[in-house]
């Protein structure tokens, strides 16, 4: 198995996005994102991974590289998207607090798991 080459964890969230390409706009979605990037759905334009794209999310927009793409259907993709200038703001989510829950929630489970190992 190849190594994890994500330096930030994907939190799976659907967010409404406009996507600006070329000459046109069009709106999509993300299906999970990262202080880093996000991974986009809905995408009707045929996207190029090292093509550079706007998004818009509100009153926040920021230049994303094409990573990589997925062809759904004929009209459809999928891409990995990754930000040119990091922004922690631009999703509207505190990410870096779920991250710490999701640590926590390990940390539990794995404290249960040794405290119920020992009773055996």
């Amino acid at each position: 198995m190849a190594p994890e080459r994500r330096t930030h964890k994907r939190t799976k969230m659907v967010l409404p996005v406009k996507v600006s390409i070329r000459n046109g706009t069009e709106l999509a979605y993300t299906m999970d994102i990262t202080a880093g990037g996000a991974r986009l759905g809905g995408v009707r334009a045929q996207l190029k991974p090292g093509e550079v794209i706007s998004l818009t999310r509100g009153s926040q927009k920021a230049k994303f590289r094409i990573v990589w793409v997925q062809q759904l259907a004929t009209s459809e993709f999928h891409a990995g998207i990754e930000a040119l200038q990091p922004n922690e703001r631009f999703w509207g989510v505190d990410l870096s607090c779920r991250e710490r829950e999701a640590q926590e929630n390990v940390d539990t489970l794995m404290s249960l798991l040794k405290g119920s190992s020992r009773h055996k």
